[in-house]
Formats: C-alpha cells, structure tokens, sequence
C-alpha cells in the first residue's frame, strides 16, 4: 500500500513541469466523446451558486430543482455556537452587515440581508442555520450527497466536530453527507466521533496535503483545487482514493473532467454540468 502510493507521489513529482490545463487537454481527447459510462457526480457549489446568492436557502432549493447529485456548503459557529452556512469567516461579502462570524449571535446574524449583494430579487435572504438547511432537503425529499465543508482552517472553532456531529447523526436523513475539511485534525476529530462517514481532505497546489490526505487512513477521498488536478492527470487515473476537484466552471473543464470519469467536480453552474454529461452521454 505504502510502495504504490509513494510511486504515485512520485509519478505526481515527475509530472510538475506540466502546464495546467492546456497539456491535460493534448492527453484527454476533449472533443471526443467519452468511451465509458460517466460515473462523474455534479456538486453545485455552495447551492447553485451561478443564479441565486451563495450558502443561501434560494441557491440550494435550486440546485436541487435542477436534479443535482450532491450540494456542497460551509459552515461556521457562531458566538452562541450556532452552526451557520457561510463561506467566509467574516459576514462582510455576502450580507449588508460586518463582522466576524464566530464574534456574533444567531440573533445578530439573522439581522442581517445575505441576498440583496446578489440582485434586488433575493432581497430577505438570511444566513440559514445548518439545521434551517437539512430541514429544506428533508422537505423537497432530496436524496442526493450533502458535502459539508467544515471551515476551521482559519479559525478553530472550539468544539465544532462534536457539535455538527451530534446533529448529523441525531436524525436519519434522507440523503447520505460527507464532511471535507483543508484542516486535517478536523477530520481526524470527526473520524473518531463518525467512523463511518466519509472523510475528504480539501487541498490546493501542494504536493505535500495530497500525499497527506493520500496516506491517513481516516481520509477516504481527496478534494484538490482544480489546476492542480488538470496539471497532475496521473492523480485521478491512478488514486486508490476518489478525487472530486473544484471549482470546474468552464465548458472545456467540465467535458476534461468526464472524460476522466473522476468521482465528482464541485461547480457554480451544475445545471449546465449536468447538461453537458447528458449530452456526452447521448452522443
């Protein structure tokens, strides 16, 4: 196990001088269509990011409207130890109001438009609560992959592991979750409390995470930032573990990444990820 993963680093190393996705295109034959049944899940990246604010409860009823697999979110604890879903650590891009997250009340954020940035049609969209957005897929009887990111690489959070888990695991969901992390002693927190859920190791340009999320055990999936994984091939044909790269926007991204056939890719637009799969698929 160790011999072949080291050799798959090492194959990684070899390969650094690629450029990005300009040599992956000359090694998958972009324009071709895909000699295999797709198996390549769709993520709409914080809801469907593309047509609706971001981490709100619009942009997940949509994604999951257009029949998406999976939904990917982040979450953050409030100053009440509130689960929230927000990408930032600050409220300052996405609502009307300034501050910290882990500095303000429920309450405080609820105060708050997280929409109007948007467009003027999503004017009243609040900050959801974690469990505000498992009821509104429990609701529309989604039965899809919920990716929960959990946001501690920036801030620890005390306690977050073992207060999303009890909420997780106090329900039977309709939906199967994951949880993917770029803080690796988050996952192995949460691996100890849920042993068997899913583990993904978020990772950007760096040989040194992917070869860390390659050899914990408690890591069942890798999450590597998209140039990256357009740059290394080799990473998603000879993985032992699933990679699901983000954030694949671009039509051109999109068909490289079926023609891979790689576990999943987390969008913005998952409703044209969807239509261009079934399209390959129909050709």
């Amino acid at each position: 196990m160790v011999v072949g993963l080291t050799n798959l680093i090492n194959g990684i190393r070899r390969n650094i001088d690629r450029r990005k996705a300009a040599r992956a295109e000359k090694w998958i034959q972009l324009h071709q269509p895909a000699n295999h049944e797709i198996e390549t899940l769709v993520y709409a990246h914080r809801g469907s990011k593309c047509n609706r604010p971001e981490n709100t409860l619009a942009s997940f009823n949509e994604a999951i409207r257009i029949g998406t697999d999976g939904i990917e979110l982040d979450v953050h604890l409030t100053a009440d130890n509130q689960l929230v879903v927000i990408h930032d650590e600050k409220i300052d891009r996405t609502t009307n109001g300034k501050g910290l997250v882990q500095k303000l009340t429920l309450a405080q954020l609820k105060r708050y438009d997280a929409g109007s940035w948007f467009a003027p049609e999503f004017t009243g969209e609040r900050i959801p609560t974690l469990f505000e957005v498992l009821s509104l897929l429990t609701s529309l009887d989604f039965t899809g992959i919920l990716n929960i990111e959990v946001k501690t690489d920036k801030y620890q959070y005390p306690n977050i592991e073992k207060i999303l888990s009890d909420m997780m695991t106090g329900t039977n969901w309709s939906f199967d979750y994951l949880y993917s992390s770029f803080n690796i002693d988050t996952l192995k927190n949460l691996s100890k409390l849920e042993p068997d859920t899913e583990m993904s190791f978020l990772t950007e340009n760096s040989i040194k995470k992917i070869e860390i999320g390659l050899l914990e055990d408690f890591v069942i999936s890798i999450h590597p930032r998209k140039t990256y994984a357009f740059k290394h091939p080799v990473l998603a044909s000879r993985s032992s573990k699933p990679i699901r790269i983000w954030t694949v926007n671009s039509d051109k991204e999109i068909r490289l990444a079926f023609q891979e056939n790689i576990a999943g890719i987390i969008t913005d637009y998952p409703e044209k990820a969807i239509q261009i799969r079934n399209e390959i698929m129909n050709s």
